[in-house]
């Protein structure tokens, strides 16, 4: 496995001094294009977790488990719920002050919450209500980075972009940014998901790269290696998921088909050389079992990037 392409310290430099003047505006970095002599810079990227490994059971159970597992980065995403996320459009506040509640509990922080769709289908006004409902109750909960899955539905596109158009400015003010991530339909590629980031045409609008769709979506045709491009100065963040045929991606990190490392060196060549790292999906197993995956790909994504623990 070839190493994580390093940054100077001066690059890092410039990098968190954009990141603290984002965070005092309220909006969101945006990543940029680096040259092949920038690309040369000491990685700071942070790592993560979903919820979605232990779905079968309480999201407090995969809490528990990713604490455990050596992290402190913890996202938001599938459970066993009524709505099966930890956190959606029919979450309430009070709901979310207590997962809020369970998250400081633990000493976790949220990059990444993944919840769900909007209601688009009953028209614009009641897409953004829900959306800003979304964005309240991701902001209780500190979320960094909403994770928007895209729509499919073609004669729905434009309403749903629209909805995420006129929220990039309320999620700004709350201190996170929308993303959207390649997943099947009318997202299911990195050429797709840029052109749709390029079309809402918000700066709080970005883009979550997940290596292991790209492979999933197009029945392993399609390698991210040559897709991971198409991203270029838009990727902020990265659900790290790897692939087996025909249909499989509950696979731990490193155990697939998906090229970690030249994935890495084609995002960081198009400016992602800082942003979270979240671990989306591992091999399925017992509670044990799945603790030791978990410990797995924290190493592997410590080694990938060459960070230290």
């Amino acid at each position: 496995m070839t190493h994580a392409v390093r940054h100077t310290r001066r690059d890092f430099l410039v990098t968190a001094t954009a990141a603290s003047a984002c965070v005092a505006t309220g909006t969101a970095v945006a990543a940029r294009p680096a040259t092949d002599a920038a690309v040369s810079v000491e990685p700071a990227y942070a790592i993560g977790c979903y919820t979605r490994p232990w779905d079968r059971e309480d999201y407090r159970v995969a809490l528990d488990a990713i604490a455990e597992a050596g992290f402190t980065e913890v996202g938001l995403m599938t459970t066993k719920s009524k709505t099966r996320l930890v956190i959606s459009v029919a979450t309430t506040l009070a709901e979310a002050a207590e997962v809020a509640k369970e998250l400081k509990a633990r000493k976790l922080t949220v990059p990444s919450v993944y919840g769900g769709g909007i209601p688009v289908a009953k028209g614009l006004k009641e897409g953004i209500a829900g959306l800003r409902r979304l964005i309240d109750s991701c902001a209780t909960v500190g979320c960094r980075s909403l994770l928007m899955g895209g729509i499919g539905n073609a004669k729905l596109y434009p309403l749903y972009y629209k909805a995420i158009a006129e929220c990039c400015d309320y999620a700004a003010a709350k201190g996170m940014e929308i993303t959207l991530k390649p997943h099947g339909g009318l997202n299911a590629t990195g050429p797709q998901c840029a052109k749709t980031v390029r079309e809402v045409g918000h700066k709080n609008f970005r883009l979550w790269y997940d290596a292991g769709n790209i492979y999933y979506y197009s029945g392993g045709k399609l390698d991210p290696v040559k897709d991971a491009p198409s991203t270029a100065g838009l990727v902020t963040g990265w659900c790290i998921k790897d692939y087996l045929p025909p249909k499989n991606v509950m696979v731990t990190p490193g155990a697939g088909k998906v090229d970690f490392a030249a994935v890495l060196k084609q995002l960081q060549k198009g400016g992602f050389t800082s942003g979270s790292l979240v671990i989306e999906t591992l091999s399925r197993g017992d509670r044990k079992q799945t603790l030791g995956e978990a410990r797995k790909a924290r190493q592997f994504l410590l080694d990938l990037t060459g960070q230290k623990a």
